[in-house]
């Protein structure tokens, strides 16, 4: 624009000269007058480009930041006061905790619990002036901390969020496997400490409780427990990481959890996510081939914890020393402890019955340790129970749960005017019939005149699921070709991420329809006849496979389903629902040693016995109960490639191969689920 402007002035002063040249008449001196009085008169257009640029304003003004340096929430309104604190460990960490307090709280007890999963998160439910509403979801058991008038204390382990520190999964205690002074035992006593002397609204008694990881910190808790620690509720706790609960089945690797461990560990806010390019999880593994490659493509060499899983893949002594059923079994039992164990826990569904199992022993007198096991998935008891997938209860379990158990049995521990407790050592939901059981000790099955009888339900020819054993002249065992490159999908395609949430069922899978199964080639079925009286089992049942396959290892999957009548007049999608009640696999490498894996020999019947997950069922008239036997379950665990290799991470595409499996029912060489019978005396 500027420049347009200079050139027009220009050619008007030139055109003004020219003219005036022309005329002669006129005196020179007469002539350069117009020209500088031209020029002065065009001067502005000459001066253009200066007078048109942007002025640079000065700093002083420049408009003050409306934000301050630091914004203070008024919350004279709210019903609780917030404290976030850095609380100082034995080694100088300190580590991130919120401390929710209620309005005028005096003389109040602390429930505390650490977790990995962000103690910030789980005190921002929602933007409230209400404990109950910012408390709402995650690991709270909400009406028990309000209306009990509960400080609630949540703290980042080290290593995770707010926390300094390294962090290290489930890290270990202090000893071969951590050399270390400090471990969650030593920050639990070392927390609890500093609460007692810093928060002057306690009354000095502190419960420690949370699900899963934070369940397996509460266990940790127990380990030279604190004074002021008066009682103890770890929910749904990973106690066993290769025996049945996060990482390995018996062996079998849990691969769908691989995004598990990229997310946990990657960075220390989680905020790393797992990238896929398939909708459905039956493609992504199988792309991949191996759990080894698939983690090499995602990048998972960089994490601690994914190089010490494939480099422990058997049960060896970095398993067993941080088995906490097994640390807690040589502990003395000082502190009042609640297991909380869900019977379709699609994630730690060993924990709490083994950690029962270990400590019954340490505690003779029977006032320590309680046992409650309800119809949920993993965590089901803090939110809605009245259903869990297709199934529906009589009632909400949860709330039953949280309102006659939890509530009463805290309440007990640690209020000053603790009301005496009616809480039974042991709270079992009984599944079939829908009812709570109080007993005196599990497995028990009921309270008076029952026992319990381990009872053979015999795998028979043509297919027949029965408490007698087949006659001789009946074939010795039936067949199936397991095909690696079509393993057997523990669920209808297309699989879902584990998750929770956004439509996602996987605290479902459990409980899913097993019919899709049952019509598959590679699946052997055993059914009974319809029953004519009902059939209780409480326990542990117990697989006894005699079997063989024609490789030189192999996966054994047995399936213990209850199948619903033809028709089920007030339900009617449940007509021939195939329920599962207990479900494991089996790595056959470890038949022999969990410890050493071994080839399988070829072709010989063998035995493969292991224990499936406790149940509390009735299998009621107009039943039947069926056995499913099968040699994958993808991709919730990895496939076996039916070749002995020396580490299954690492299988190479060639060696995966088909196998021809025999199960056997013939006298002296028969295949049975032993059943925990319940029968009344």
């Amino acid at each position: 624009m500027n420049q347009r402007r200079k050139s027009s002035s220009s050619r008007v002063a030139g055109s003004l000269m020219r003219t005036i040249s022309r005329r002669t008449e006129i005196s020179p001196f007469f002539i350069l007058t117009l020209v500088l009085a031209a020029l002065v008169f065009f001067a502005p257009s000459f001066a253009e480009p200066a007078r048109c640029q942007t002025a640079q304003p000065s700093k002083q003004s420049d408009l003050p930041s409306e934000s301050p340096a630091k914004y203070t929430p008024v919350t004279d309104t709210f019903d609780y006061i917030k404290r976030d604190v850095m609380i100082p460990m034995r080694d100088g960490v300190k580590l991130h905790t919120i401390i929710l307090l209620p309005k005028g709280a005096k003389h109040a007890p602390i429930l505390l619990t650490r977790t990995p999963y962000s103690a910030t998160e789980q005190t921002t439910h929602a933007a409230s002036g209400h404990l109950a509403s910012i408390l709402e979801g995650y690991d709270n058991a909400t009406e028990v901390i309000v209306d009990g008038g509960y400080i609630r204390v949540i703290q980042d382990v080290r290593g995770k969020y707010g926390s300094e520190g390294d962090y290290v999964m489930t890290r270990p205690l202090h000893g071969p496997l951590n050399p270390t002074p400090v471990d969650h035992a030593t920050d639990t006593y070392d927390t609890i400490d500093w609460l007692v002397k810093n928060v002057p609204e306690s009354n000095g008694k502190v419960g420690v409780l949370g699900i899963s990881y934070d369940g397996f910190t509460t266990l940790m808790a127990l380990v030279n427990p604190h004074p002021a620690l008066k009682v103890a509720v770890p929910m749904n706790p990973m106690v066993d990481g290769w025996r049945g609960d996060d990482w390995f089945h018996n062996g079998a690797f849990r691969e769908q959890n691989m995004p598990y461990i990229q997310v946990q560990e990657a960075t220390r806010s989680s905020d790393e996510k797992w990238w896929t390019n398939h909708f459905d999880d039956y493609d992504v593994f199988m792309e991949a081939g191996s759990a080894g490659e698939l983690g090499r493509r995602h990048g998972l060499e960089q994490v601690g914890f994914w190089r010490k899983l494939i480099d422990h893949p058997s049960y060896d002594s970095w398993w067993q020393q941080q088995a906490m059923d097994r640390i807690l079994a040589v502990q003395p039992l000082k502190v009042p402890t609640m297991l909380v164990d869900s019977l379709w826990d699609q994630e730690d569904i060993y924990g709490a019955p083994a950690l029962y199992d270990a400590l019954k022993k340490q505690d003779a007198n029977r006032d320590k340790l309680f046992l409650v096991m309800g119809p949920w998935h993993h965590g089901q008891e803090i939110g809605d129970a009245s259903s869990l997938g297709a199934l529906k209860f009589n009632s909400d379990t949860g709330l039953f749960f949280r309102e006659q158990i939890l509530r009463p049995f805290l309440d007990h521990y640690l209020k000053d005017d603790a009301p005496n407790s009616d809480v039974a050592p042991v709270n079992a939901y009984e599944t079939g019939t829908n009812t709570w059981r109080r007993l005196s000790s599990w497995p028990a099955g009921c309270d008076k005149g029952c026992s319990i009888h381990p009872t053979p339900l015999y795998l028979n020819a043509g297919l027949k699921a029965s408490l007698n054993e087949s006659k001789t002249s009946d074939a010795a065992f039936d067949e199936y070709i397991s095909d690696p490159t079509k393993p057997v999908p523990f669920r209808a395609r297309p699989i879902q991420p584990i998750g929770y949430g956004n439509g996602l069922t996987w605290p479902e899978w459990l409980v899913d329809d097993q019919r899709e199964s049952s019509g598959r080639p590679d699946v052997a079925v055993f059914t009974s006849d319809v029953l004519t009286t009902p059939m209780k089992i409480s326990g542990q049942p117990v697989a006894n496979l005699i079997a063989s396959t024609s490789g030189t290892d192999s996966d054994w999957v047995v399936k213990l389903i209850d199948v619903y009548p033809d028709e089920v007049a007030a339900q009617p999608a449940m007509g021939g629902y195939e329920l599962m009640v207990s479900a494991d696999i089996f790595r056959g490498r470890y038949r022999e040693s969990l410890e050493t894996a071994k080839p399988i020999a070829s072709g010989q019947p063998l035995l493969y016995r292991f224990n499936l997950p406790t149940a509390n069922h009735v299998f009621l008239p107009g039943h039947r109960i069926m056995v499913q036997i099968q040699s994958s379950w993808f991709p919730l665990y990895d496939r076996n490639p039916q070749t002995f290799v020396p580490n299954i991470f690492w299988a190479k595409p060639g060696e995966y191969r088909k196998a021809t499996q025999h199960v056997y029912h013939a006298p002296g060489e028969a295949s049975f689920v032993e059943l925990p019978l319940v029968v009344t005396q």
